[in-house]
């Protein structure tokens, strides 16, 4: 890949000229200045990656395999370098990194000055500022787009974004007419420009991370000046809070969800309060027991509130009672796994980072095959501060299992939580066997059933 990429770099630097030198201008049926511009910035990242070190992540392998397909087009006469280039933006967004975004947004500024109708390049730059954080902006970019969008089903997803920028910016709003935050110090971006204090005014013109440390300041020093049990800073906590879950995630439409209800962690908390829980491992000998008429097994597990079921589930019946399925998205394309189309009273999907997160439930999802849908809130909950709040290691995501009964345990709702049928095959890891080993208070002869609570 090195040699790639090497090479990669040397092509692009010889069409497009050095960092620093102006575009040359077309000639004699040459590419564009702007594609030129484009190849350029492509090159200014491909020489930040080879300055990294080995590259692992495979997303960002596409994206330099889409920046060679970019210059083969635009090397090429008769290409259609346009399509290319914004394949290349969507990748570079794909990516998920902040320097890629960063890229995307510059490759949708120079797809729209070749074209400055293109709906394609409006999106990606939407998508991009987006990304980016930069809410209102992107608002503006959307509605460019839906401006020159014909398809009113392709133009759903955006004007849902839209719906749900505003939002978040009108609760920002209102929280500042809530106690009537003086603007007046303000230099017109949200920050002070004058005055002893140096921390950000809150605005929704600030970028995301930046209004969110802002909102958090807000709520943090009214409540410090009048106290949580004021009605004014119990309203604050509540739009600080729709803050925060409208920057995490869309209020999905019902053709989406099939009228699925979006539950965060309150809802959760509600859910399992005060009921028995077991979570049943999927191997065959379990499933073989739950199957037989009468048998021990079956019983015991009818006999709880809730059924949990994690991950892929191929040795129990389609028609195994499920009440709350949970499952961890991993790979670069988690979006392109089987449907989810067990059915389940509520469904639970971790993973991360939240892009892909979101492509997943929209890619995989089976409409009435669910009646809850666990929201953003609750879907890195051990790594999530608001929640557990635990480092996130480098050995990749945590076992599905361990993930909910570390998240049962911090609701601590439940009345009683069991482990059934995770024996040989369905074995924990070490690590994982060791939380629940101190916390165990039961175990049965067979070492079917492990009692948590």
């Amino acid at each position: 890949m090195g040699q790639t990429l090497t090479g990669l770099l040397t092509s692009v630097r010889a069409m497009a000229g050095r960092p620093g030198t102006p575009a040359p201008g077309r000639s004699r049926g040459g590419p564009d200045p702007a594609l030129l511009t484009a190849l350029r910035l492509c090159g200014d990242h491909l020489a930040a990656l080879a300055a990294s070190g080995p590259l692992t992540d495979a997303r960002r392998t596409r994206l330099i395999a889409s920046i060679g397909a970019l210059t083969t087009a635009c090397s090429t006469p008769g290409a259609d370098a346009f399509d290319a280039l914004l394949r290349t933006g969507q990748q570079a967004l794909d990516s998920g990194g902040e320097a890629e975004a960063r890229l995307a947004l510059a490759l949708a500024d120079e797809a729209r000055a070749l074209r400055t109708r293109s709906k394609g390049a409006w999106r990606l730059r939407g998508n991009a500022l987006d990304a980016l954080g930069r809410g209102e902006e992107a608002i503006t970019a959307y509605e460019h787009h839906l401006a020159l969008q014909q398809n009113a089903a392709a133009s759903r997803d955006v004007e849902r974004r839209i719906a749900t920028l505003r939002a978040a910016g009108d609760r920002i709003d209102e929280a500042l007419a809530l106690f009537g935050e003086d603007r007046s110090e303000e230099d017109g971006t949200g920050a002070r420009a004058s005055g002893p204090r140096t921390a950000l005014r809150l605005s929704r013109h600030l970028p995301a991370a930046e209004a969110r440390a802002a909102f958090t300041d807000l709520v943090r020093r009214r409540t410090a000046e009048l106290g949580a049990a004021d009605p004014a800073v119990r309203r604050l906590a509540a739009l600080y809070t729709e803050h925060r879950r409208l920057s995490e995630s869309d209020p999905m439409a019902d053709p989406l969800l099939g009228g699925a209800e979006p539950i965060g962690v309150p809802g959760l908390r509600r859910l399992v309060a005060g009921r028995t829980v077991c979570l049943v491992a999927d191997t065959p000998r379990t499933a073989e027991q739950e199957q037989l008429p009468g048998s021990a097994l079956a019983a015991l597990i009818e006999g709880y509130d809730l059924v949990v079921r994690c991950d892929a589930v191929r040795h129990a019946a389609p028609t195994a009672r499920t009440d709350l399925h949970a499952c961890t998205l991993r790979g670069d394309t988690p979006w392109k796994g089987p449907r989810w189309d067990r059915r389940a009273g509520a469904r639970l999907v971790f993973g991360d980072p939240l892009p892909h997160w979101r492509l997943a439930l929209r890619s995989r999802l089976v409409p009435g095959a669910q009646d809850r849908i666990g929201d953003a809130s609750l879907r890195r909950p051990l790594h999530d501060p608001a929640l557990l709040g635990e480092a996130a290691g480098s050995e990749g995501p945590a076992g599905t299992v361990y993930t909910v009964l570390r998240l049962l345990d911090f609701l601590g709702t439940p009345a009683r939580v069991d482990l059934i049928g995770f024996e040989g095959p369905a074995a924990l890891s070490p690590r994982e066997r060791e939380w629940i080993g101190a916390r165990t208070g039961n175990t049965d002869d067979a070492a079917v059933r492990i009692t948590l609570r």
